[in-house]
Order: structure tokens, then sequence, then C-alpha cells
């Protein structure tokens, strides 16, 4: 599905063909290609999940390092549709290679008694069907969509933040945007083994304290004020590569490996509402207030929802088994 939506994408002349090539079948691709590997590595490191996942989404994250540039490049060589159907062949080709040694472990992988683990204190398979009834499903997915939406909304207004308030240049502003890059997949693997450590509410609870503070921190800056932002950008990209790796952490947790891949399909769509409510909410508060700096006064809003929401229903472990 990548592979022949990037191909299908070179041959559109329209809005409206390009969306659904490259937005609907590409893009479903990447949905599917994005939850393989987290089963597989889930399964093959029983003891540290949330670590193992991190650093496969890791990868994920530092992919634009290497196709940006090639795409660029192909660009300049020959023309947007031409690249479009070069790299699609390339994807196709790649993705179909790199999946042939996936494959599940057998039973000699199990998880190491002695290992203090939040995922081995928990012995539970919830499938699909008793997930949706329980709150600790809800919890998570509007825990996981507020930081998403937060995450997004702060990428999308970062250079501009830093045009507007903070009075950069714009070729330095677009620096410092390549550079949080970095924070967000730091944050993956570094907040997925925190959550194999501790448990989904210690590493959300501090993931939301992050955003209060980097939200206060935008609020006192001004012209000038490049280290807050530095700071207060640097955690918010963090934070959102953060929730990448504990969303599927939480859910091994809390739900189990054996329906692991069709539960975190659903806890993952709260990714795409929270993107699509980021998105928009920073432009609507842009065009009605005329400054970006009333956006933090939602952050910091949005980090006390987040710290009451996993509070009342990530904290105990037996979570799952409550009813709504």
């Amino acid at each position: 599905m990548v592979g022949v939506g990037w191909i299908l994408s070179g041959y559109s002349n329209d809005i409206i063909t390009l969306s659904f090539t490259y937005g609907i079948i590409a893009g479903g691709g990447v949905g599917i290609v994005y939850g393989v590997p987290l089963s597989v590595v889930a399964r093959w490191f029983p003891d540290k999940k949330g670590l193992a996942v991190g650093l496969t989404l890791l990868g994920f994250g530092l992919s634009p390092f290497i196709t940006a540039p090639i795409a660029s490049l192909l660009i300049e060589l020959y023309n947007p549709l031409q690249t479009f159907k070069i790299l699609g062949v390339a994807f196709l080709l790649i993705i179909i290679l790199l999946s042939l040694p996936f494959k599940y472990p057998g039973n000699s992988v199990v998880p190491d008694s002695n290992q203090d683990s939040a995922i081995n204190s928990i012995d539970n398979e919830v499938s699909t069907r008793t997930m949706f009834r329980s709150a600790k499903f809800y919890g998570l997915w509007l825990c996981f969509g507020l930081s998403t939406m937060a995450g997004l909304m702060s990428i999308g207004i970062t250079g501009s933040v830093g045009e507007e308030i903070i009075k950069l240049d714009p070729g330095h502003a677009a620096w410092t945007v390549s550079s949080f890059a970095v924070f967000n997949g730091i944050g993956r693997p570094l907040f997925g083994w925190l959550t194999d450590k501790l448990n989904p509410h210690r590493t959300s609870l501090i993931t939301y304290s992050l955003m209060i503070l980097a939200a206060s921190l935008m609020l006192i800056a001004g012209n000038g004020s490049f280290y807050l932002y530095i700071i207060a950008f640097s955690l918010l990209w963090f934070i959102l590569g953060g929730w990448l790796a504990i969303a599927p952490t939480a859910t091994l947790i809390f739900f189990g490996q054996k329906h692991y891949s069709k539960n975190y399909g659903f806890v993952f769509t709260a990714y795409g509402a929270g993107a699509i409510l980021g998105v928009l909410t920073s432009g609507i508060i842009r065009d009605a207030t005329g400054s970006y700096l009333y956006v933090f006064y939602l952050l910091g809003a949005i980090g006390l929802i987040g710290i009451i929401v996993s509070t009342l229903f990530l904290k105990s472990k037996d979570g799952h088994k409550r009813p709504l």
C-alpha cells in the first residue's frame, strides 16, 4: 500500500486524486506498517517492551533525516511527480525486504522474573471487546489524544513563535526547528524505558508536568528570550516523542500482548484525533487573538487536564477490570 500509493501519486494531476493516492492509500499503508514492528519487538523483548518499542519508534522519527534530503535532490533532478514514482518503487522494495525477518518468537523467549518491570507486574490478556468496556482504555485514549494535540500544535507553530515572539530571523528559526527534532527522537526510547520501570500513570505525570513548565516558560518569554524558547520547545517536542512510546507500552501493560496489535490500533486513533484538533486549534487561536502567545495558556490547561485524567484512570493496576 505504501509503495503503490506513492507510485500512483506520480500519475496524479489534481489535488483530489493526490489526496486519495497519497493520503488514503499510502497513508493507510503507513498506519499498518507503523504497527507491525511494534507488535513484533514487544514479543521479542518481554522484559524491556517499552524500551524496545521506543527504539523502534526512534527509527520512525529519524527517518526524515534520510528521506527528506533524498526527496529534495530527486525533485531538483527530475520533478515532484517523477520523485513520487522513484520513491514509491524504492519503498516497495525496501519495506518488503525489511519485513522478511519479521516473525514472532517461540516459547523460548520468556520474561526474566528478576526484572523490575511494570509490565511484568500485571498478567492479563484483554480482548478488544473487553477493552472497550474498560475505563482505562478511555483514559489512555484521552491522555494520548491530549498529548498529541499539544505536541503537534507546538510543532506546527515552532518556527512562527520564534519569529513572532522571540524575534528570530527566519533562517535562525528554521535551524532551531531542525534541532528540536532530536529531542522528539530521544523522547521515544527514554519514555518507553521509563514506562517499563515506573508505570503509565507516573510517566504520564512527568510528561504533563513538563508540559506545564514549558507553557509557563513561554508565557514569560519575550523579545530575545532565546534560551527560554529553546528549553520550552525542546520539552514540547520531547513530550510528543515520549507519548508515541508511552501509549503502545501502556496498551501492553493494561491489556496484554495477545490482542495487542488490534487493541493498539484503536488506541492509536487518538493520535489522528489529536492531530486534527492540534493543527486547527492553534490557527483559530492565532486568528482570534492576533498572537500565538495565547496558545500556551491552552497548553498549560491541557497539562492540568492530563494530570487529572491520568490520576483518575491510569493509576490502579487492576483498572482494566473497572467498569465505566
